[in-house]
């Protein structure tokens, strides 16, 4: 607080009265009512995060961004939890938001904000050994689905993905295979157990589930077949289906294909390198929890094997020259020396390399891909009235996603841009208080998805890693 207080008082005496509120009675002060439910209609309620939220907001000079910040970083436990038990142990199921069905790759993304207080709180450690757990016997239903149904024994709710042409399992809502949503799963667990020692979810369950992930990208490599993997669905867009239902032909050069993108889009060339590189840093991830948690030493060689292999196929044939002579990392590539390459704001993705540890935020290399991902040699980036930023097919053409700018802030050493994200980031919430799925570049106003759980706890993310490595940045108001 006295940081707030002393910046404030520094900016005028206009301001300087308000500061003396404190952030929430800023916020309240200049019109920004908490956009919370009721804490009766809450669905996880704990105090370590509301403290959090208290210490962290009393960081903020902002009264708006303060409020942002309020509304945002506990949204996933106010509004997308739901404990029970499964024999006996905790049972997480995290919907995305607004469509009631558990993503893997969405549901860790959104809790992963609250693991630095695991340690600490009971009640937190429950509900990630919940959803460690509940990840776990998803895979083992079906390691090729993206999202799952509460109810392991209920068929799809999803009206989209009820005719699909595929193998759909009781408990599955969506089959689209993804590397990454198996990827986030590792990073959770990994997560998790880096944080809080905690040998408890790391089961005979959670052992079987990663056998069958590395089993899943072995497969996928395609070396001796195209593996059980079919996907075809009725759609006007293209992005929707796969050519014959595997994607396009492909060299089997140790790469693991991936049908969908993060975006639940399909891939254009099936080896995608974000996510490559995202299962060569997870599946290293896994042989460490493997071994220390579980003293399995089988399972973390066999993961720490395959890591290697898709590093070396990555050496290889992963990166591609733009045709203004820098060389980048590819997006997608065929193996045959075909390479496409763009950016989409879901991660993985190519801007979102070095905050996932896959590569070192001062690798030349990426520093190249993330430059050009961020300027017109990206198909899907855009700059208008309201701001800019990376897109996608998902929402198509001129739709900017605010998780481009938080994962670019996430990534920035420099203060300049960082403040830039979070200028357009206040900027474009359109009144409403939370992150939303697009904006577009010119009207805020035009945005999709009110409820959108991973981006507003990727935002909660961003502030807390700027309270923790640039404070300064929070202790003045955003000018702009």
């Amino acid at each position: 607080m006295d940081i707030t207080r002393r910046a404030v008082l520094a900016a005028g005496g206009g301001i300087a009265a308000s500061a003396m509120l404190g952030p929430v009675g800023a916020a309240r002060a200049a019109g920004f009512a908490s956009k919370r439910p009721p804490v009766a209609e809450r669905r996880f309620v704990n105090q370590a995060v509301e403290r959090e939220i208290a210490r962290v907001s009393g960081m903020i000079a902002d009264p708006e961004l303060a409020w942002l910040f309020g509304n945002c970083y506990p949204n996933t436990l106010d509004t997308t939890v739901a404990m029970g038990t499964v024999e006996g142990k905790p049972d997480a199921f995290v919907i995305t938001g607004d469509i009631p069905c558990l993503w893997l790759r969405d549901s860790a993304a959104q809790v992963r904000p609250y693991l630095h207080l695991a340690k600490q709180d009971a009640g937190l450690r429950e509900l990630f050994r919940g959803l460690i757990g509940r990840h776990a016997r998803s895979v083992l239903i079906d390691p090729y689905a993206n999202a799952f149904m509460h109810n392991p024994d209920e068929k799809t709710s999803l009206v989209w993905a009820k005719e699909d042409d595929t193998e759909m399992r009781p408990g599955v809502a969506e089959r689209k295979w993804e590397i990454d949503s198996l990827c986030y799963v590792v990073r959770l667990a990994y997560g998790y157990w880096r944080e809080t020692g905690d040998k408890a979810p790391f089961d005979a369950a959670w052992a079987e589930s990663a056998r069958a992930i590395v089993r899943t990208f072995r497969e996928q490599q395609r070396k001796d077949g195209p593996g059980p993997y079919k996907f075809q669905r009725t759609n006007k867009q293209p992005s929707e289906t796969l050519q014959a239902g595997l994607g396009l032909p492909t060299r089997k050069v140790g790469l693991i294909h991936s049908a969908f993108r993060p975006s639940d889009d399909a891939c254009i060339f099936p080896l995608f390198v974000p996510a490559n590189l995202f299962a060569m840093t997870a599946l290293r991830e896994l042989a460490a929890v493997a071994s220390e948690a579980r003293g399995d030493a089988a399972l973390a060689r066999d993961a720490a094997a395959l890591a290697d292999e898709v590093e070396q196929a990555l050496a290889r044939y992963g990166a591609m020259t733009l045709p203004d002579g820098r060389e980048v990392w590819a997006y997608e590539v065929d193996g045959y020396g075909n390479a496409l390459f763009m950016d989409d704001a879901n991660v993985p993705s190519l801007s979102g390399l070095a905050w996932l540890g896959c590569v070192s935020a001062n690798d030349a290399r990426w520093r190249r891909t993330r430059d050009a991902a961020w300027s017109a040699a990206n198909p899907w980036f855009f700059r208008g009235k309201a701001g800019e930023g990376i897109g996608g097919p998902h929402q198509g053409e001129d739709f900017i996603w605010p998780m481009s700018l938080i994962v670019r802030a996430l990534s920035s050493g420099d203060d300049a841009t960082i403040l830039a994200c979070l200028r357009t980031l206040k900027a474009t919430h359109a009144g409403t208080g939370f992150m939303h799925e697009a904006f577009h570049k010119d009207d805020a106003a035009k945005f999709t998805r009110d409820w959108f759980a991973w981006a507003n706890g990727l935002f909660g993310e961003l502030i807390l890693h700027l309270a923790r490595t640039r404070p300064k940045l929070l202790s003045a108001p955003l000018a702009g």
